[in-house]
């Protein structure tokens, strides 16, 4: 009974090893359909932590250093998030394309059947696909605009209701109204 085991185990791994070679392939030519999203991401895991230091700074600009200092300071920092991105934004990119066999192709490799690999393929090059990547950022904005039209009458009363309590949290003094100085 073993002998039987072992050879269903044997001939299992011998199909499989012979169906891997082109479903690797296909993961191959996946990867580098994707690759501007692979990179995509690696900018953002750059950018993002520098956005928020650019957040955490203005705050500090605005609370504590003197009026006439703040521009000068401000260039500075923006300088120096600016050098460390594009620093590190092409030194992250390249990480990710030599991990993403590893990790990201894994993954498609181990999720998706052959079939399933070649219909992703074919829509990802299918010019209906690149058709909605051209138009599809032009839908958004508009739509974005539209939504934020529609929802800034919903969101600013709460927006300004919470920026209120946050600063009476901190202990802060209410800014002066706007009207006031229009």
């Amino acid at each position: 009974m073993k002998p039987v085991i072992l050879a269903m185990l044997l001939a299992a791994s011998t199909l499989a090893q012979a169906q891997s070679p082109a479903k690797k392939a296909l993961v191959d030519k996946l990867l580098t359909l994707q690759q501007p999203l692979i990179e995509n991401v690696a900018r953002q895991i750059v950018e993002r932590p520098a956005m928020q230091l650019m957040q955490q700074a203005g705050n500090v600009l605005q609370s504590q250093v003197p009026a006439d200092k703040r521009e000068a300071i401000g260039k500075s920092i923006e300088a120096d998030v600016k050098k460390y991105v594009e620093e590190s934004t092409p030194v992250l990119r390249e990480r990710a394309i030599k991990l993403a066999p590893s990790t990201y192709g894994a993954s498609l490799e181990e999720k998706f059947s052959e079939a399933e690999l070649k219909q992703l393929i074919a829509w990802l090059e299918s010019p209906l696909n690149k058709k909605l990547a051209q138009v599809g950022p032009e839908i958004q904005n508009g739509f974005g605009q539209k939504l934020l039209a529609e929802a800034a009458p919903i969101l600013d009363p709460k927006l300004q209701a919470l920026q209120q309590k946050v600063r009476a949290t901190l202990g802060a003094p209410a800014p002066a109204a706007k009207a006031a100085s229009n």
